[in-house]
């Protein structure tokens, strides 16, 4: 693995949310300072939600950010299972809603006619992406990274030029929308967020070389340390 890897434990999710806040808000007001503009790319499901309203509490110029996801369901934006909603719903709220929102989804029938729009959009933000914050799925996947998924092998591909593309995999629910490795990679800051200890056990199994997953790719081909937040 090229990538050095920091881990950090606490003993409550509150906690983990808290300390994650602050070092992603200090990584967006550093890069605030220092270029005008912060991008940050999140990631959905369950277990981001409490850090996200903990981020939205941080003091900085939210006006100066650019919020995207890491990967998206192709659900419309009121789904349930909608990323952005996700977003909307426990980041984009208060003074954190000044910030720009650029989703991964569009009205088309299905990713592969929404791409073209979904990666003029990605290569339209001024990347590369100020922090980047990961979570791990049971199965090993992280974005829309799952294992024997349909466009795997393309997403993973360093030398590959997509940013954004679509996938399809029998463990992942819905069609869903993903960027690629070589954008993760070039990330200036990197987060893995996972809490319980079935996967901080996961975790250790695919750093130490025990189980497969597509994160490998990435700590193979990114400079840029990996930060893992964990809780039980």
């Amino acid at each position: 693995m090229s990538a050095r890897i920091s881990e950090h434990d606490f003993p409550r999710r509150d906690a983990l949310a808290d300390a994650l806040a602050l070092a992603v808000a200090a990584n967006l007001r550093d890069a605030i300072g220092a270029r005008d503009i912060a991008v940050l790319a999140l990631s959905g499901g369950t277990t981001p939600a409490l850090f996200l309203r903990r981020l939205a509490a941080q003091q900085l110029d939210w006006s100066g950010v650019v919020v995207s996801l890491v990967d998206e369901r192709w659900v419309p934006p009121s789904h349930e299972r909608s990323n952005a909603r996700l977003v909307r719903e426990n980041l984009l709220q208060g003074t954190a809603a000044a910030a720009r929102f650029e989703p991964l989804y569009t009205s088309a029938a299905d990713p592969e006619s929404g791409l073209a729009q979904v990666a003029q959009r990605v290569g339209e933000l001024p990347l590369p992406f100020d922090a980047v914050v990961l979570g791990l799925g049971l199965d090993g996947h992280t974005a829309s990274w799952f294992p024997h998924a349909d466009r795997l092998a393309e997403a993973l591909d360093p030398r590959g030029t997509a940013q954004v593309l679509p996938m399809r995999a029998a463990g992942a629910g819905e069609p869903r929308m993903t960027l690629t490795l070589p954008v993760l990679a070039a990330a200036r800051h990197l987060y893995l967020h996972i809490e319980g200890a079935e996967k901080q056990a996961l975790f250790r199994r695919i750093v130490g070389g025990a189980a497969a997953s597509p994160l490998s790719a990435l700590l193979e081909s990114t400079q840029t340390p990996l930060r893992v937040y964990w809780s039980a």
